[in-house]
């Protein structure tokens, strides 16, 4: 049996990168998954997920979904919950970034950034929590929300200025969830990726930006999704006990150099 045989979870942003590593994950230890994103295109390629989970044996559906919209994560846990009767864990990880600094960032690309990256994260919490309150507790828990946040949720963002804020937002909303809703067995916790090599094509692939992070983190090597998402499972199973509103720093150490 898997560390999440018999749990239910949802994972935004699961068609590609980090979201794709974390629901992938998960099926591989006995989650049944609800797989939203606006699209099922891996942008790194390869199979979509949905249909990787079921290759392998493994339960998922996949819903299209604008974490923005609050119908649509509405409707995301009420499909959810109305297929398997409960929502055991939450990860909250769609997001965008516009790579611009201040003075470059046009209104609306600060209105997208923080609608997806923040608002849908807001939106995810305030769903899950929602239905997580219905719920009868397994154990001490009636279930659990990870958020993706970023390294530079805590540090500068070069470049970055909307996903930096947006990220800053996610830590905070993290712990405030975590204070307010942990005597109702409520836990939220957060994990805070560093640099992650995706295979995802565009800025995040600019071997100037690669050379930079390869100069600032301590191990000998940049993080893979698959790192993520092994954070994200530790956080979401019944092994991360007396933890919450923690933002779990999978950098490679950069943060402490």
């Amino acid at each position: 049996m898997g560390v999440l045989t018999g749990r239910v979870a949802v994972v935004t942003g699961a068609s590609s990168g980090i979201g794709r590593a974390i629901a992938l994950r998960f099926a591989r230890e006995g989650a049944r998954l609800a797989l939203a994103d606006v699209t099922e295109t891996a942008k790194e390629g390869g199979e979509p997920t949905l249909r990787v989970i079921e290759q392998e044996g493994g339960t998922a559906f996949y819903r299209p979904t604008d974490v923005s919209r609050w119908d649509d994560v509405d409707a995301l846990v009420g499909e959810t919950v109305a297929r398997w009767g409960a929502l055991d864990v939450m990860v909250n990880n769609a997001a965008i970034y516009t790579s611009t600094p201040l003075l470059e960032t046009a209104e609306a690309d600060w209105a997208a950034v923080i609608g997806v990256n923040l608002t849908g994260m807001f939106f995810g919490c305030k769903r899950a929590v929602r239905q997580m309150l219905t719920q009868e507790p397994r154990g001490e828990v009636r279930g659990r929300i990870v958020n993706i946040t970023s390294q530079h949720g805590m540090i500068a963002a070069p470049r970055d200025f909307a996903y930096g804020v947006s990220k800053a937002g996610g830590v905070y909303l993290t712990r405030q969830i975590a204070a307010d809703y942990a005597a109702q067995g409520i836990v939220c916790n957060a994990v805070a990726p560093g640099k992650i090599v995706t295979g995802k094509p565009g800025a995040a692939m600019d071997p100037a930006a690669l050379e930079y992070s390869r100069r600032r983190t301590p191990m000998p090597r940049l993080g893979r999704p698959e790192d993520v998402a092994n954070a994200a499972l530790f956080l979401a199973s019944d092994q991360a006990t007396f933890m919450t509103g923690v933002n779990l720093m999978v950098d490679g150490g950069w943060s402490a150099a």
